[in-house]
């Protein structure tokens, strides 16, 4: 399958077990100082039903990679380039559904890190894009100038993942998307694992079943 023009660069891994589609489908969304290949390591862990679509961040990162914006510190983006992220990523989204065949029904966003809290950014504000977010190691972008859709979120589904021994992004962080979330509509599973920055095998399962359950559950 042929990749089609987008406003992200991205590589994409169609189902490998037939199907006529459309199909149901896994955007993912790198950390910071990586790329579109880091997180497609974890298709052989995902259900082969999905389809797969792994986007570049827009801006490069100075010490190798790429990088969705800068950061005054932990839990404040830089205005700008945020919000150029967000824009583009949110065309991507478009562009995707316009272009491949996925099912509009069942996208769910997979980030990483900063990748994370770009999706956390796009399910929160426009809920009625996708089907549902997987938030690993990030927190919800407050700081900005997002309007978020709180009172909207009852069918969104949600799967936050953090390490209570994160140095990078604290597990307050996390704990923080909890506690928001908590005062919503919102369908969300908050879970704690003994690691730091990182996805583990045990997060890693957790997440892929849950895909599945929320996906491909006939």
């Amino acid at each position: 399958m042929d990749l089609i023009n987008t406003s992200l660069i991205h590589k994409i891994v169609p189902p490998s077990v037939a199907s006529p589609g459309p199909y149901p489908t896994i955007i993912l969304l790198h950390g910071r100082g990586t790329n579109e290949d880091d997180l497609l390591g974890l298709a052989p862990y995902l259900d082969p039903r999905f389809f797969l679509v792994s986007a570049r961040a827009p801006f490069p990162f100075p010490y190798g990679g790429h990088a969705w914006y800068e950061m005054a510190d932990v839990g404040t983006p830089v205005g700008s380039e945020f919000d150029e992220s967000y824009r583009r990523l949110h065309q991507f989204i478009d562009d995707v559904l316009k272009g491949y065949p996925v099912d509009p029904g069942r996208i769910f966003l997979f980030g990483f890190s900063m990748g994370s809290i770009m999706s956390l950014a796009i399910g929160l504000t426009n809920p009625d894009l996708v089907r549902g977010v997987v938030a690993h190691s990030g927190y919800v972008p407050e700081n900005t100038s997002l309007k978020f859709k709180w009172d909207e979120l009852s069918d969104l589904s949600l799967f936050v993942a953090h390490g209570q021994y994160d140095p990078v992004i604290p597990i307050q962080f996390g704990r923080r998307i909890s506690e928001l979330l908590s005062k919503t509509q919102a369908d969300f599973t908050y879970r704690e694992y003994p690691i730091p920055h990182t996805i583990s095998e045990e997060s890693l399962t957790d997440v892929a079943t849950w895909l599945k359950e929320k996906a491909l559950a006939e």
